[in-house]
């Protein structure tokens, strides 16, 4: 019940013997510097490397394991409790079981819990509104010094409940969590699957390395595809409700969350059917999406660029070409802009980008084994925007008391 939970801060729960004294990375010159990472060894985590609740183990640096032992400190272990404390505030994650260890360096803490505290109750509990207000006002968020101490740290209120309310709790999250991490592995399974098709059916050709056959031809990407830069003026149509695609300010590397949206100030790209959105944002991560579900008006952030089909049966085959990774790192060599620029430019050229090209019956065929893929793909995204709609609002009603899970049994 309510009236039983209690606040401590850090350090009273350290004291009581419930919690490890927190510890983030090396400092000062133990710290690991960029000549020292390899391609596989110990992960060496840092605050980018923490997205949506887990650690991305695919995109972080690795050291040595002898370097790992020269290091004093830092070493996280699986179940710890990930914090983000400078520069970047409050993401969290827990360790998985991937890896023995695993290296921090000084922008993240790690809690390790011990009796009376569970480990996935105290990660949601870091997630809730009140406590990320507190950790972002304390490290002075918005400053480019955003950072909050080990020493203040130990000051953080945590409010308790008893045990067996903390399973709880973190159980019905973690219901959530885990179909959204089955439907982003379900994605990536896809999305390899459908690359894959793709290569067996052009990778041979050029630009790829090889001949085409005598009954196929060359082209431009902009033969078959144009960008398209038609804006639609909210402040003109204060009565249309708008199906607004948009990148979320907290995470600039992953998909697009959509909404219906009536005020929607700035003006926006009109998407159609034959749309696909790649991001501005970080072009050297592949981010493609296909909107899926359209209403009579569909708008997007001008933080995309708007590719179109010209016939829509090479809706899919489009989107297969800008999907790869020949693509990808074609458009990024030619990106324009400073590389610390929060939006860079894919500029006009990006249409000349040379693609063999089939009769529409083949194109057809490709598409018909693909499309049904990359269908799955959009569901999966729309019920995961949903899921973590569903779980950030019972978040705070839950690690409130408002919701009283203490009888529920599971």
């Amino acid at each position: 019940m309510k009236f039983e939970w209690k606040e401590y801060t850090v350090q009273e729960l350290i004291d009581l013997g419930l919690l490890e004294k927190p510890i983030d990375g090396n400092h000062g010159e133990i710290h690991p510097k960029a000549s020292d990472y390899v391609d596989t060894g110990i992960p060496f985590i840092m605050a980018n490397n923490i997205v949506n609740g887990v650690i991305d183990f695919v995109n972080c640096v690795f050291i040595t394991e002898k370097q790992a032992n020269t290091l004093k400190k830092g070493f996280a272990k699986p179940g710890d409790v990930l914090l983000t404390h400078k520069a970047t505030i409050g993401r969290t994650a827990i360790v998985p079981d991937e890896y023995k260890t695993i290296i921090l360096t000084p922008q993240v803490t790690y809690y390790r819990v011990k009796n009376g505290i569970n480990n996935y109750y105290l990660k949601y509990y870091f997630d809730t509104p009140k406590f990320q207000t507190i950790l972002n006002n304390w490290a002075g968020s918005g400053s480019t010094r955003a950072y909050l101490g080990i020493t203040a740290q130990c000051k953080l209120p945590i409010i308790l409940p008893s045990y067996n309310e903390q399973v709880k709790i973190s159980y019905i999250l973690r219901v959530l969590d885990d179909k959204i991490e089955l439907n982003n592995k379900i994605n990536a399974n896809l999305e390899q699957q459908a690359q894959a098709i793709f290569k067996s059916w052009f990778v041979d050709f050029e630009p790829f390395g090889g001949t085409i056959p005598e009954t196929w031809f060359m082209a431009k990407l902009g033969d078959i595809a144009s960008i398209k830069t038609t804006s639609f003026s909210p402040a003109k149509n204060p009565d249309v409700i708008l199906e607004h695609y948009s990148i979320p300010a907290f995470d600039k590397n992953k998909y697009p969350v959509f909404e219906l949206a009536k005020e929607v100030k700035s003006n926006k790209y009109i998407l159609t059917s034959k749309s696909i959105m790649i991001s501005k944002l970080n072009p050297n991560t592949k981010r493609v999406w296909r909107p899926m579900y359209l209403t009579e008006f569909a708008v997007s952030s001008t933080e995309f660029i708007i590719f179109e089909a010209n016939n829509p049966i090479y809706k899919d085959f489009i989107y297969s070409i800008i999907d790869s990774v020949d693509f990808m790192d074609w458009m990024c060599a030619h990106t324009t802009g400073s590389t610390n620029s929060r939006q860079r430019t894919i500029p006009s050229t990006t249409l000349e980008f040379k693609v063999p090209i089939a009769c529409d019956e083949i194109i057809s065929e490709f598409c018909a084994i693909v499309s049904p893929m990359y269908d799955k793909i959009s569901q999966n995204i729309c019920e995961n925007q949903k899921l973590v709609k569903i779980r950030d609002t019972l978040l705070p009603k839950l690690m409130s008391g408002e919701i009283d899970v203490s009888d529920i049994t599971i």
